[in-house]
């Protein structure tokens, strides 16, 4: 994996592979948002859910350990040994939007994720044990908890989205 050394390096890493992500959405047919291809797993809708879904689960769990609220992670409702149901929520809790609404969400969301990157201290960011929410037993940074659920995820789709698209063709 990774290792940065310093916020913009993580803010660069993130914002290269969500343009270069973001861009797959550009061929992608509204009305084929929700189609299902062989041999990929996920439609594009459900693809950026994903996307949405973790990225909202980061920002809740630093907004709600700032105001002082027991994070349970990944939610209340989901626990690590029931990832699919999670990831079946996402799906579920965006399934109405199109998919330019899903793209415009996750632009918000990532551009949320690099103003808190850029408001936290280096400490803050790369030593472990800096949050409640982000204490595991692996005891890893905040930075790492940010990159496997933008960076990472973000350039791993984008390979799913492009093998979807050649599907079929």
């Amino acid at each position: 994996m990774i290792q940065y050394e310093n916020k913009t390096d993580l803010i660069d890493t993130i914002k290269k592979n969500y343009l270069l992500y973001d861009q797959e959405f550009n061929d992608i047919k509204e009305e084929e948002k929700d189609l299902l291809k062989p041999g990929v797993d996920k439609t594009p809708a459900q693809n950026i859910s994903y996307q949405l879904g973790w990225t909202s689960l980061l920002l809740q769990w630093e907004s709600d350990e700032q105001k002082g609220i027991e994070v349970k992670t990944p939610t209340s409702e989901y626990k690590w040994n029931n990832l699919k149901g999670l990831y079946e929520s996402f799906y579920e809790k965006y399934s109405s939007y199109s998919l330019q609404q899903q793209r415009d969400l996750l632009r918000k969301q990532v551009d949320e994720i690099v103003q808190w990157i850029e408001n936290l201290d280096h400490e803050t960011l790369f030593l472990p044990e800096q949050r409640k929410w982000a204490t595991t037993p692996a005891k890893w940074p905040i930075w790492k908890w940010i990159h496997i659920n933008t960076a990472a995820p973000f350039k791993n789709f984008r390979a799913q989205l492009r093998k979807w698209k050649k599907e079929n063709q």
